[in-house]
């Protein structure tokens, strides 16, 4: 089953029609596909969902103990809060990451937009790079629990962020 996202309208108006959809992902379960030609810089859609404190994500988390450190979790730039899309979340939360990315999640006023790093051609999959950040050593089995399966020529071979030197 597959479902037809609606691209959200460019701030300057006109509606996207038709131009996402969630099927299954050769990267990792489902994915968002683009349907039409999108130009580079273009905003795709918001990243939705419940908006939580960090206590309250902790213990809710793991969704899913047969995949523990999946969640739908946007963490904030405040530190504070993240959105959990698994509540009032839209088809943004199937985005996979990619070490080479062709979107970008930029965060505005606490509100997260996904938007096109460059064009993307219709049928190609959506992805930005999640740059996990975990406050621990990056240890080879951590960076395995947390591997990329985005099969880039340079891919770091973890969703990780790089650690700051």
């Amino acid at each position: 089953m597959t479902k037809t996202a609606q691209a959200m309208p460019r701030r300057g108006g006109g509606a996207g029609g038709r131009r996402l959809q969630v099927r299954r992902s050769g990267v990792h379960g489902k994915g968002v596909y683009a349907l039409q030609a999108i130009a580079a810089g273009q905003t795709l859609f918001e990243y939705t969902g419940e908006r939580i404190a960090w206590p309250e994500a902790l213990r809710r988390h793991p969704h899913d103990p047969k995949d523990p450190h999946h969640t739908f979790y946007f963490s904030l730039d405040d530190g504070s809060h993240v959105i959990d899309a698994k509540f009032g979340g839209n088809a943004s939360r199937w985005i996979n990451h990619a070490c080479e990315p062709n979107c970008e999640a930029d965060e505005e006023n606490g509100r997260v937009f996904i938007r096109a790093l460059r064009d993307i051609e219709p049928g190609e999959e959506l992805f930005y790079d999640y740059g996990l950040v975990i406050d621990e050593r990056y240890t080879a089995k951590l960076k395995r629990e947390y591997a990329c399966r985005c099969g880039s020529a340079h891919c770091r071979g973890t969703m990780l962020a790089p650690k700051r030197r």
